[in-house]
């Protein structure tokens, strides 16, 4: 699959306030002792098993979702997402059914124009809608960064009824540049309690485009 103009908006936040919405197995990851909360619109391409070709309708949509970063039971560092929203129902109910991500169909707009991202969406649980655009020469994040902390991360960790499973991904590093942005409503977090936008200006970093690679889930309790 391929990533398109992505978006990381993170806001730091006492680990206490994280730590009790993971499951059991999960640790909240954190950065000079603050846990981080994201959201990152995007949109994916491509989407489509190894060695089959992608679907037009299908494999292409815009994408959002709310995510912090954990260790799982053996340290390895990775993301757990909180939501995952899409246009594309189908694409949806197959990430449910085999990935046991939380992903959710919701109605979105992107629109992109000069620079400038301009994205919305809405479901019955979270809305965002707001605007972005890249600034600044292009780089990678250095070793032991915030940037580091918050894009570098080749697993995310997925929870069923009694059961944790990791599911890795490969890429190269991230092509990032820093970014500014105009957020008009984000309740994505309200189902943890939380109003993002009261939290302040959050850390901002976008990536152009970048190839990904996943592997199905391996089981670790």
């Amino acid at each position: 699959m391929i990533w398109e103009d992505l978006c990381f908006m993170h806001w730091a936040l006492p680990p206490e306030r994280l730590q009790p919405t993971l499951p059991p197995g999960l640790t909240l990851d954190t950065w000079e002792g603050a846990a981080y909360l994201g959201t990152v619109p995007f949109s994916m391409s491509g989407v489509a098993p190894r060695g089959l070709p992608a679907v037009s309708g299908l494999s292409d949509f815009p994408e959002l979702n709310l995510r912090t970063y954990v260790r799982g039971p053996d340290g390895v560092p990775g993301v757990w997402f909180y939501s995952l929203d899409v246009t594309q129902p189908v694409a949806a109910a197959l990430a449910r059914t085999f990935y046991h991500l939380p992903y959710r169909h919701a109605r979105m707009w992107r629109a992109r124009e000069g620079g400038v991202t301009r994205y919305a969406s809405l479901h019955p649980q979270g809305a965002f809608a707001g605007a972005y655009r890249p600034t600044g020469p292009e780089f990678q994040a250095a070793p032991g960064s915030l940037e580091a902390f918050l894009t570098d991360r080749l697993c995310l960790y997925v929870s069923a009824p009694g059961r944790l499973y990791r599911g890795w991904i490969e890429h190269d590093p991230w092509p990032l540049r820093r970014a500014r942005a105009e957020l008009r409503v984000n309740t994505l977090a309200a189902p943890l309690g939380l109003d993002l936008l009261s939290l302040g200006e959050p850390h901002l970093l976008h990536a152009e485009r970048l190839e990904v690679r996943a592997h199905w889930l391996e089981r670790l309790r």
